[in-house]
């Protein structure tokens, strides 16, 4: 009889041991679950079925060369991204070029930085009247976007294009800062949804793509494009993270990722040339 009870005491014994057990693993603390350190969170604006089959490729890459596992993030504005990578919410965020960056930094008082070169979006001076630079006649009328950051860089486009000159050492150049206008060009400002409008009413005019496209603006149309230089690298759009994190290992790998031949003949394939890979330019 003691030997009954002394064996239904340990099977019950076992029955709790198994019961807490269970209990544990079902409804226990999880924190001994590794995350997967090996993700990253890219924040993307509006992002396009083609920027999207170019991503899955770099994510393709990614996975099988340096095991990391991309997720994109898609924003509805300019405005979310940036904060979103201050904030911890996403690893890197690709929608943006230097300039941008640089002016959101000083207004936000950020530390964001690059961490590598994606493309650039060269705009282009378009008109219908004219079919190259050298047919511009003598007082011709041109029309540039009016907010500071697109009209410096229509601006250094027409300095590229030999129509004008302008100061040396301003990033932001405005009109004030031509030096040289030999054909006495009329430089009018519109806003940038309407440089494309214009173009029946001006000689010629610096169309953003954002702007160019809708218009369905070709190289029919087109007279000049922004060339790859100095003048230009503040457009490159680039791969940007928080300051503190710019030299992890897995980021310079991400950008490994995307850096190559492959990527660069997708580009090509989907946006031809209104989108130029910019990582291997000098």
């Amino acid at each position: 009889m003691h030997k009954k009870r002394v064996r239904n005491r340990i099977i019950w014994t076992l029955v709790a041991v198994l019961i807490v057990v269970a209990g544990w693993f079902s409804f226990g603390p999880t924190s001994s679950a590794k995350p997967d350190d090996k993700q990253i969170v890219v924040g993307v604006v509006s992002q396009t079925k083609e920027d999207a089959a170019i991503w899955k490729s770099v994510a393709e890459d990614a996975k099988e060369e340096y095991g990391i596992n991309i997720k994109i993030k898609n924003f509805t504005d300019y405005n979310q991204p940036n904060k979103a990578l201050a904030n911890g919410d996403i690893d890197l965020n690709a929608f943006q070029h230097y300039a941008f960056l640089k002016a959101w930094n000083k207004a936000n008082k950020g530390d964001l930085v690059a961490v590598g070169k994606t493309y650039i979006a060269p705009i282009r001076l378009y008109s219908k009247k004219y079919s190259s630079i050298k047919e511009i006649p003598d007082g011709a009328t041109i029309a540039i976007p009016n907010d500071a950051s697109n009209e410096s860089r229509a601006l250094y486009l027409l300095k590229n294009a030999g129509l004008i000159k302008l100061k040396d050492g301003n990033t932001l150049a405005t009109i004030a800062d031509i030096t040289s206008n030999p054909k006495h060009l009329k430089i009018k400002e519109v806003s940038a949804d309407q440089t494309a409008r214009v173009l029946e009413d001006v000689d010629a005019s610096v169309v953003n793509n954002t702007y160019a496209r809708p218009a369905k603006l070709t190289d029919k149309e087109t007279i000049y494009v922004e060339p790859i230089n100095k003048d230009s690298e503040q457009w490159i759009n680039i791969l940007v993270a928080a300051k503190a994190n710019k030299n992890k290992k897995i980021y310079k790998e991400l950008v490994k990722a995307y850096q190559t031949e492959k990527t660069k003949k997708l580009i090509k394939k989907y946006y031809g040339s209104t989108e130029v890979s910019a990582w291997d330019t000098k």
